[in-house]
């Protein structure tokens, strides 16, 4: 019986992980560690301080310097926009460079841009895609998405979505879908004039 009661539930958590991933639809948890759950269709995402829950590490090799890795871990103390993207992607062919504006106008005020390039297994591709859009910001090379392995019921495969994280490492907002600066702008801005401890909204 206990058998067919785990069973059942890895089933269901399967469907659960297949939905997100087809149609971009997942949400937070309560809790202290970063978990997804279905949130009924939303695709903006945003939690007050109290709901905030940290990110476990997200980290993988640089894409345009093999051997160097990057971590997200490498950012505390500033606010972090990690965007999941590809070059095969055509909503990112938009996106990257509306998130390159939000790097050069926010980045003197603490706010960084980390890409991750997943589904990519030729690492040229991507490489000729930041650069033919004057991408400055950094990018985790993540073919197989294992960096995101840690963020539990993710949905990996909603390319591209975008987690925005506060000073201290936790969660202040996710995107499943496609942004422009002034989406983000005004998130970014409001968790860059909070203080490092934490302001509660």
């Amino acid at each position: 019986m206990n058998r067919r009661r785990r069973l059942a539930a890895c089933v269901l958590a399967g469907a659960l992980a297949l939905t997100g991933c087809t149609s971009g639809q997942d949400a937070v948890e309560r809790g202290t560690s970063f978990n997804f759950v279905a949130p009924g269709g939303k695709t903006d995402i945003t939690y007050s301080g109290d709901e905030r829950q940290e990110l476990p590490e997200v980290s993988g090799e640089d894409l345009f310097d093999e051997g160097e890795q990057i971590s997200s871990t490498d950012y505390r103390g500033k606010v972090l926009v990690i965007n999941i993207w590809g070059q095969w992607c055509g909503p990112c062919r938009t996106e990257a460079p509306e998130l390159q504006k939000v790097y050069e106008q926010k980045k003197d005020e603490g706010v960084e841009v980390l890409g991750i390039d997943v589904r990519d297994f030729d690492r040229t591709a991507p490489q000729d895609f930041m650069r033919n859009r004057g991408l400055t910001y950094p990018s985790i090379y993540d073919p197989s998405g294992r960096s995101l392995l840690g963020l539990t019921g993710y949905p990996r495969n909603v390319v591209p979505s975008t987690i925005v994280v506060d000073k201290q490492g936790r969660v202040a907002a996710v995107y499943l879908r496609d942004l422009l600066a002034g989406d983000i702008l005004p998130v970014v801005e409001d968790l860059a004039a909070e203080s490092g401890q934490g302001a509660q909204e």
